[in-house]
């Protein structure tokens, strides 16, 4: 550990690593609550058409990806709360419609190459000082808004229509909830990659269900899951020479089993 530790680009990869778990972990304990999983996964295919635009025009994806990310977010809680379709549809269609469109630009842009592949399948190692800062950055600025709404935001999982008898803003905090979720994800896929920032999103929240705590506790749990699948992740990739955001993946999926296990009863 201590080796892996002595060269800068993994000192960077660890931070951005460990900052990118606490966010993901935290906003996946109200995601999933609200039975809302997937809209991890459509956020994701969504800010890659954002990274093809900015590969293929020339500009910085990472910007581009968190703009389509937000607007698609947007259109997800517009379509759930105006019309009468089912989330999980609306999510399935727009997941299907970003990923095909993503590859249509890049493929009439030429724009098939390492660099997408880098968002599609994460690049932690390739993290510079500036993606670190601009993770720090937004990230504090999302945590602070999940915290300083945390009791509502779970009031709103727990049951909706209640909520809203209560007197809660609850469709301006669907939409802050589904902004911030979009700006994580975005931030998240040039470390982990779009098609595996769900589970890191996820996974550790429903690991830390199995213990029926209750939602403190929970959130605690999920936390602790996600930053132990990223430092044991790296380790491993570092030593084995492993794809280091399916390593962390395959990490938090050990996790969630041993908890399946040690819970059975």
């Amino acid at each position: 550990m201590l080796e892996m530790l002595e060269y800068e680009f993994m000192q960077r990869a660890l931070i951005a690593g460990m900052l990118i778990a606490l966010l993901a972990s935290i906003s996946g304990t109200f995601v999933v609550l609200k039975r809302y999983s997937m809209i991890s996964e459509t956020l994701a295919h969504s800010a890659l058409v954002g990274v093809a635009v900015g590969l293929v025009a020339g500009f910085n994806p990472l910007w581009i990806a968190v703009l389509v990310a937000i607007l698609s977010a947007w259109l997800i809680e517009y379509l759930r709360s105006s019309f009468s379709l089912y989330s999980d549809a609306i999510l399935a269609i727009l997941l299907s419609g970003s990923l095909a469109i993503a590859v249509i630009i890049v493929s009439l842009g030429g724009a098939f190459n390492n660099s997408l592949f880098s968002y599609l399948f994460g690049s932690i190692l390739a993290v510079s000082n500036e993606d670190v800062f601009t993770i720090l950055f937004f990230g504090t600025l999302a945590l602070a808004l999940l915290l300083v709404f945390a009791k509502e935001l779970y009031f709103i999982a727990y049951d909706e229509e209640v909520a809203k008898t209560s007197g809660i803003k609850v469709k301006f905090l669907n939409f802050l909830l589904v902004t911030v979720v979009a700006i994580i994800i975005a931030l998240s896929i040039r470390i982990v990659g779009s098609l595996l920032i769900g589970a890191l999103m996820v996974i550790p929240t429903v690991a830390a269900l199995q213990y029926r705590v209750g939602f403190l506790k929970t959130m605690f749990l999920s936390v602790a899951f996600a930053l132990l699948s990223v430092i044991s992740g790296m380790t491993l990739s570092f030593y084995f020479s492993l794809p280091s955001g399916a390593t962390i993946v395959l990490c938090v999926l050990s996790l969630f089993i041993i908890s399946l296990v040690v819970n059975k009863k």
